[in-house]
């Protein structure tokens, strides 16, 4: 995650609640949900009852990520929510991600533009 781009929400409103350091016991509520930069919601994800996850087959290509209580996900990967640190505007995710060849620490930064888009 390391370009710069915004994303959309498809089910949330976003607010960012200001805090410290925080074991992830879950991310905040208002950063839960599917996230896609482009805002192809429809192309890129499918509710799976009361959940979301990807459409079928997947875009390992969608600049595209879903949060779900101490879960991150993207096309290609698996992530724990470690941690959540807030830093003015942003918060700085420590993740611990799964690919199919590797497991790796990951640090993300994440906040809100003034339209209520994430930005990353």
């Amino acid at each position: 995650m390391g370009s710069v781009g915004t994303a959309r929400a498809i089910g949330l409103a976003l607010a960012l609640v200001l805090g410290a350091i925080s074991r992830a016991t879950a991310v905040e509520a208002s950063l839960e949900g599917a996230w896609t930069q482009d805002g192809s919601c429809i192309e890129t994800f499918a509710r799976a009852g009361k959940s979301v996850t990807f459409k079928k087959p997947v875009n390992v290509f969608a600049p595209a990520f879903i949060i779900a209580g101490k879960r991150l996900r993207t096309p290609t990967a698996s992530c724990t929510i470690n941690a959540v640190k807030s830093v003015g505007e942003r918060r700085v995710l420590s993740l611990q991600c799964a690919t199919a060849v590797a497991v790796e620490p990951v640090r993300a930064l994440i906040g809100t533009s003034s339209d209520g888009s994430l930005v990353r």
